[in-house]
């Protein structure tokens, strides 16, 4: 478990607070295509200054290889990426741009200190070594070998590389991943106070409550087009429908197949759970024709519209609040 403390406080430089001459991510079209398989297939995106932006989907719904444009690490088949303002490579190249991935990138042989020295020496102009340190909440361990390091650990040190070039975009995949709750809410803490100072943060996450929690607004792919756009409540909104949940000893789904409005219904020991576009109606069957007791009427939450919004019968047609329109 990751046990490092939370990190302090951190002001970006004017360059990142000015940063708003041009979107941070502009892709117009775009598409990637290996052999056959089209990765990504026409899509916008606007992202500006400042935002968080959740960017999640399914395996598969071209979220990696749109990431890998936008990095400069591969070529887009066809359409226009723009990265504050240039193009991919320019904007890596001049520390515009740094990403935290999930695996990779550390020698397991250095020291943290190490790590984050050699990683420095790399860029023309960086953040001093012991600020980033800092920032990522890993000064305490600076000299323990990468090897030694607990998994949320590593997470903090490829945090702490990425800000070195103080970067006008941050983008994060699966950020994370092996970090204990007080160190999740650390490093969303500590994104949160650099997006109000003008970075720009795109992340991939597969914890949709961190989405919920921490997007000011959330993408939606899948097939690799973008589905929905909008605040947490807007995409939510998307989904209709509400979850009924009820105590019922004994319940079978086959009990409520012919209540009017059950999408789905999950029956775990004793609670049953029904996915409903009624749920007044499965709401007075259970307390009127059932033994069911503790009936819970709740809105479908991010993860419910999730699940509707890319399944294949959902997405052959774009799904989009304004922000896409405005994209487009």
């Amino acid at each position: 478990m990751d046990t490092t403390s939370s990190a302090p406080s951190f002001t970006p430089s004017v360059e990142v607070v000015a940063a708003g001459a041009a979107p941070a991510v502009h892709l117009s079209g775009l598409t990637k295509h290996f052999g056959s398989v089209r990765a990504v297939d026409g899509l916008d995106l606007v992202v500006q200054p400042g935002e968080v932006v959740a960017f999640l989907g399914p395996n598969g719904a071209g979220k990696t290889s749109t990431i890998d444009v936008l990095l400069g690490l591969s070529q887009p088949t066809g359409g226009t990426v723009s990265i504050c303002g240039t193009t991919p490579r320019a904007a890596v190249a001049n520390g515009w741009v740094s990403a935290v991935m999930q695996t990779g990138g550390l020698l397991k042989d250095l020291t943290v200190g190490e790590t984050v020295e050699l990683t420095a020496s790399l860029f023309p102009r960086t953040q001093p070594v012991d600020v980033v340190l800092r920032r990522a909440g890993i000064a305490d361990i600076a000299d323990r070998r990468v090897a030694k390091c607990s998994g949320g650990q590593q997470q903090r040190l490829r945090f702490a590389m990425a800000l070195l070039p103080d970067p006008r975009l941050l983008v994060l995949d699966e950020p994370t991943t092996g970090m204990d709750v007080e160190g999740r809410r650390a490093f969303w803490a500590a994104i949160r106070d650099d997006a109000g100072r003008g970075r720009t943060v795109l992340f991939a996450t597969h914890y949709l409550e961190e989405a919920d929690a921490y997007a000011d607004r959330i993408v939606l792919v899948a097939g690799g087009r973008v589905v929905a756009d909008g605040t947490a409540a807007e995409v939510k909104a998307l989904s209709t429908g509400r979850t009924v949940r009820a105590t019922w000893p004994g319940v079978r789904p086959e009990d409520l197949a012919a209540v009017p409005g059950v999408d789905d219904v999950q029956v775990t020991g004793d609670t049953v759970l029904v996915r409903a576009s009624d749920s007044d109606a499965v709401a007075r069957f259970l307390l009127t024709r059932s033994p069911a007791r503790d009936v819970e009427i709740t809105s479908r939450g991010l993860e419910d519209a999730f699940i509707a919004l890319t399944t294949p019968t959902t997405t052959t047609a774009t799904t989009t609040t304004t922000t896409t329109e405005d994209a487009r």
